[in-house]
């Protein structure tokens, strides 16, 4: 209305113009329409989406940091417990033996690496053991759980059973101790095969398993039935490996092996040793002599349960019932020898019982092992206990170790 009100009072020429301008404008907006239509919109949201990421800061990820494993040093006075793989792999059941460790003086732990079963207790990557498939993977977190304890100052302790191998036997029944009668697979009265101590392909494979666990964590890598089978048929045995070697020979050169193939891998190495070995002069007919162990491991455990000892041993009727005359008797009888032989008594650690056999054993009855430990002139001790219950009653609450920083 307003168009044509001034339409007709400027007269025709205007009127033509303002008309023409009218159009312009329509086309315009007529193309605007069409535009939107067709996707105008989305292409100039695209360019300007386009721009934005050209010109916004991309952050780059991260590269995940390797783990660099914080070793700890060995305690001068090492007071260790016992963990089966089984027990290390269940955080609620490995729980209560952390709490021991954070609440006593116990400043170590003990962890099974290989079991008398020949299972490995964690995955490993070295090829000859993926290839047999030894590794049972009972500890999933097994870095965790040793940079956990690392981070508390508690020192770990790898087991490795070395010759007592029901795994690998099945695995590789040519490496075996086997029967003089018929050639087959000898086993003891408890009916565990072992594999011959004189296989130096056994030894390569022990110390491939040592190496890793090393690298994985373990400050210390402990080897156990390093000897030859007993308590079996010992009428009908034959060893492949071993031959008619002397057997404290055969075992003097698995432990020189040992220390040249792993002397420099930085791991601390000890080993378990019968209790008897502390008295006996002789092999105990398994190969173990207490000076044929002592120049080769840093430390030496004798396994001096009272409980273990025969009747009548040094007079006693029951040498459970006398745990503080047993260990003190077999550990000064060590101690004595690895003067002699030249080596640190401190080398001498001992293996200790907290378990009933023989006699309910109490907390004084295990206190009064360490007592004799002490009393020996030693600093360093292990409690065992196969279902790892320990009785906190015997030990010191206070914490011997010192938390990382």
């Amino acid at each position: 209305m307003l168009f044509l009100s001034r339409y007709k009072r400027h007269g025709h020429e205007k009127g033509t113009v303002a008309f023409v301008l009218l159009c312009l404008l329509g086309v315009i907006f007529f193309g605007f329409v069409v535009f939107s239509y067709i996707g105008g919109p989305e292409l100039f949201s695209y360019h300007y989406q386009a721009s934005l990421h050209e010109s916004a800061f991309v952050p780059e990820l991260e590269t995940p940091k390797e783990r660099v494993v914080q070793y700890v040093p060995t305690p001068s006075a090492v007071k260790g417990i016992y963990m089966t793989g089984w027990i290390a792999g269940s955080r609620k059941l490995r729980q209560p033996l952390l709490d021991i460790i954070d609440t006593t003086e116990i400043n170590s732990v003990v962890i099974d690496i290989k079991d008398y079963t020949g299972r490995i207790s964690f995955a490993m990557k070295n090829d000859a053991v993926k290839n047999l498939g030894s590794s049972e993977n009972r500890i999933t977190d097994i870095e965790e759980l040793i940079d956990t304890l690392h981070a508390k100052g508690v020192y770990v302790i790898g087991r490795i059973s070395s010759f007592q191998d029901a795994y690998l036997v099945a695995k590789r029944p040519e490496l075996a101790v086997r029967r003089k009668s018929d050639g087959g697979v000898w086993k003891d009265t408890k009916g565990i095969s072992w594999l011959d101590p004189g296989s130096t392909e056994v030894w390569n494979y022990l110390v491939d398993i040592g190496t890793e666990a090393h690298k994985i964590g373990f400050d210390e890598l402990n080897f156990d039935y390093i000897r030859f089978p007993s308590d079996g048929n010992m009428k009908d045995i034959a060893y492949p490996y071993s031959k008619d070697r002397p057997k404290p020979l055969v075992i003097k050169d698995f432990n020189m092996y040992v220390r040249e193939k792993l002397g420099d891998s930085g791991a601390v190495l000890s080993a378990d040793l019968f209790g008897m070995t502390t008295t006996n002069k002789d092999d105990l007919n398994i190969g173990q002599v207490l000076e044929n162990a002592l120049p080769y491991f840093d430390y030496v455990a004798p396994m001096v349960y009272p409980s273990h000892y025969p009747t009548g041993f040094n007079n006693y009727k029951n040498p459970a019932q006398k745990p503080y005359e047993v260990v003190k008797y077999s550990m000064d009888k060590a101690v004595a020898r690895a003067v002699v032989a030249t080596t640190s008594p401190l080398k001498l650690r001992p293996w200790l019982q907290d378990f009933s056999l023989g006699a309910i054993y109490t907390p004084e009855m295990v206190r009064a092992q360490i007592q004799a430990t002490y009393d020996s002139g030693l600093t360093s001790w292990l409690l065992w206990n196969a279902s790892n219950r320990y009785t906190v009653g015997a030990l010191e609450r206070e914490q011997a170790h010192i938390s990382a920083p």
